[in-house]
């Protein structure tokens, strides 16, 4: 007889209420503090986190779930799967795996994309047919022991073997034929190791997340979940098992789970509503435990107990025990919404962060054990709020309504291509292999301080504004001595990419400690997109026509897309999305549309976040990137064919929406592609793609200059596969988290490349 779950959560923000752990991490890679002192950081972070959950009263507390950077990059290094380019280094431990995150010099660092629809970024582990695992690493037991010294026992989390592998690429060198999936049986080996020694230690239960598995999955790939799981499952010497599925529907793999030797299934039931109705009929699940995702992980919403309640009920009966928890890890949303003093307070009302949502699963578990009595107080606060938000009039606007009525269809249609990109040649008379960066330049400290400065009223606006245009001419300055071809304003005045329009339209809130991790030491502030979107004035045509006023050569107007706003804002969920999207698409037209018409003729519009809504089930593929598509081209179309109309992806799975990408009909597109060697190149081939491309050349997340002899090469590569005529020269990304003097390096090598090359 196995001991039970009861409440709750898979996971729970790692990075400090406060930023603790990017301020330590970034100290350390500055040699400002040493490695005992990041661990000390470390630590007391782990130990607050343990002990807040056990005094919020769950059941079950998830313990390894800290990472310095990233778990999946934690379990690279657990299990041994270290490229021979780091292993021979001659870095410490924790070093070496900061090289696998970062690079060094003499070594690139690992590709970095998008775990699953999330805006968070995983670094993508090298698996080759040689690859020997082994227990490498042994912080999930250190860090079991060291819950338990503090009086907290957890439930160590590891990343499933099956999503490690499925996650991964071949390494360099490898057969054609090879896939990461082929090696399991030997990670199976590490594991069971891990799994043993846990057990030893006095763990009674390991989760292990298997969020692949809510994607599409070929017969073979579900074959070797059941193998695995079975061969877990039979271990001797093992914890108690939670696989958790998340993110969607398991689909198929939710009977093959079901049926195996497994004590527990985690569900989604949020993002997998779907999954309730499968529960009736899956077989094996009598005598397990059946942990019920009933919580929003990844949205900040306050939950509908009653309905979740109502969920539950249904699934009474159809497992030895129904558990309650969050849909997925609480790492995607911010830590506390108590910690926000400004927002709205009816706003504030209707929303749940970490500490609410750890709340919420309590109650539901009372509620659920103990009947619904104890918990009559909670139950009628989440009631009252659920009604008032739904029937607050702020949530509506009108007038944006009924332009949305009035849309046709020629508002999101250009004329041809090739008509464009004369008349573009006309008026921007570009050389040959034309360079630009992304956007934003390095923020220095004087611009976040002149920021805050304005923010607590120790600065006027008139001063503000007047050090913003210091900023931006000696960023055009900068770019002129270089040699760019299109130049940027630097985007001094902007915290965020998503941030910072949300904070000029209506219908959003924003947090002042609303943070949450993205990668390594990046954190944002997803704002909050309660209501209908409008723009009541002008965003960025100051800024841009300042710059333009300063240069003779085209200055590129920079603004984010409609999916990347609501793919990096916790979004209402009282609306189908498309509607959303097409609100934001309008409120971005006019703002093309105004810098147009104050003389601006390249507007970038990003959509780094166009792969990250997509579903993980390809049969809802098809309706999301046709909404997708379309808000795009809602919110560009309105130029005329001498505008030139840019757009940037980055650090995702480009293959997935490579005809998407086509159907945007940008007339240039830049995109992520310097760790990946121009691989993406390939795909835009193979579908016909006719149009400018800038394939990065320069990695913005490495702290790596790369020479001018590497730039080159990745050129040459490029140039195999594009036409000189269409290809343009540009970093990854924006330049905003590296300082200046690698990115003036790294943009003058980048500029001699192609002296060399022309």
């Amino acid at each position: 007889m196995t001991s039970k779950i009861g409440s709750t959560v898979l996971g729970y923000p790692r990075i400090g209420p406060n930023r603790e752990l990017k301020r330590a991490l970034e100290r350390y890679w500055s040699s400002r503090i040493d490695e005992a002192e990041l661990r000390a950081v470390a630590r007391e972070l782990r130990v607050d986190a343990w002990r807040a959950l056990r005094d919020a009263g769950l059941d079950s507390v998830p313990g390894n779930t800290f990472s310095f950077y990233d778990q999946v990059l934690d379990t690279a290094v657990t299990f041994g799967a270290v490229p021979p380019r780091f292993a021979g280094l001659g870095l410490g431990p924790l070093d070496t795996y900061f090289a696998m995150a970062r690079g060094v010099e003499s070594a690139p660092p690992l590709e970095m994309t998008k775990w699953f629809d999330t805006n968070y970024h995983y670094l993508v582990p090298e698996i080759g047919p040689d690859m020997r695992f082994s227990l490498a690493d042994r912080t999930p037991v250190e860090q079991y022991r060291e819950a338990a010294a503090e009086g907290v026992t957890t439930r160590p989390v590891l990343v499933g073997p099956l999503t490690f592998l499925l996650l991964a690429k071949a390494a360099d060198g490898a057969p054609e034929s090879f896939r990461p999936l082929d090696r399991l049986d030997g990670l199976l080996d590490a594991y069971a190791e891990l799994l043993g020694e846990l057990r030893r230690a006095g763990v009674e239960w390991v989760q292990l997340d298997e969020p692949a598995f809510a994607a599409d999955r070929t017969p073979d790939e579900l074959d070797a979940l059941r193998a695995a799981y079975q061969r877990l499952g039979e271990l001797e010497e093992r914890p108690n098992l939670l696989v958790a599925g998340y993110f969607g529907d398991l689909g198929e793999a939710l009977g093959a789970l079901a049926s195996s030797p497994v004590e527990a299934l985690a569900v989604d039931l949020v993002a997998g509503k779907s999954t309730v109705d499968s529960l009736s009929t899956v077989r094996g699940l009598s005598g397990k435990t059946l942990v019920a995702g009933l919580v929003d992980g990844r949205n900040v919403w306050r939950t509908d107990l009653d309905k979740a309640l109502a969920t539950a009920a249904t699934l009474l009966g159809s497992a030895d025990e129904v558990a309650v928890s969050t849909s997925c890890s609480l790492l995607h949303v911010p830590y506390d919404v108590a910690a926000e003093a400004d927002i709205d307070p009816q706003v504030k009302s209707w929303l749940a962060f970490a500490a609410q949502k750890v709340r919420e699963v309590v109650v539901l578990g009372r509620a659920l054990g103990e009947g619904r009595d104890v918990v009559a107080g909670e139950l009628a606060e989440a009631r009252a709020a659920i009604a008032d938000r739904a029937s607050a009039e702020r949530v509506r606007n009108h007038r944006v309504r009924a332009r949305l009525r009035a849309l046709r269809p020629e508002y999101s249609q250009r004329s041809d291509y090739e008509a464009r990109r004369a008349a573009q040649q006309k008026s921007l008379r570009l050389p040959a292999l034309p360079t630009t960066t992304i956007g934003s330049f390095p923020q220095t400290t004087d611009v976040r301080k002149a920021r805050a400065a304005l923010r607590s009223g120790r600065i006027d606006q008139a001063t503000y504004r007047q050090r913003m245009r210091d900023e931006i001419e000696r960023v055009i300055r900068l770019q002129e001595e270089i040699g760019l071809d299109v130049l940027v304003h630097g985007e001094p005045e902007r915290n965020d990419m998503v941030q910072y329009f949300a904070e000029n339209l209506n219908g959003f809130a924003s947090t002042d400690n609303g943070w949450v991790q993205s990668y390594g030491s990046r954190c944002v502030r997803p704002p909050i997109l309660f209501g209908d979107v409008a723009r009541p004035k002008p965003i960025t045509v100051e800024w841009t026509s300042y710059a333009q006023r300063l240069t003779e050569k085209p200055v590129k107007g920079m603004l984010t897309g409609p999916v990347t706003i609501l793919a990096w804002s916790f979004v209402r969920d009282d609306q189908p999305l498309a509607d959303t999207a097409k609100q934001v698409a309008l409120a971005i037209r006019d703002e093309v549309n105004d810098l147009e018409a104050a003389g601006i003729r390249v507007v970038q519009v990003d959509e780094p976040a166009l792969r990250e809504l997509l579903s993980l089930r390809s049969a809802q593929h098809a309706d999301y990137l046709d909404w997708a598509v379309t808000s795009f081209r809602l919110a560009t179309c309105g130029v005329a064919e001498s505008t030139q109309i840019h757009t940037h992806l980055c650090y995702s799975e480009f293959g997935d929406v490579i005809n998407a990408i086509v159907a945007l009909d940008a007339d240039v597109t830049s995109i992520e592609a310097a760790r990946s060697r121009m691989e993406v190149l390939a795909d835009l081939n193979a579908v016909g793609f006719g149009r400018g491309v800038g394939p990065g050349v320069y990695d913005i997340h490495s702290p790596r200059v790369p020479e001018t002899a590497e730039v080159v090469d990745l050129l040459r590569a490029a140039l195999a596969a594009v036409p000189a005529e269409r290809l343009w020269v540009n970093p990854d990304c924006g330049l905003k988290t590296r300082g200046y003097a690698e990115v003036e390096a790294a943009l003058k090598h980048m500029v001699g490349a192609i002296a060399e090359l022309r």
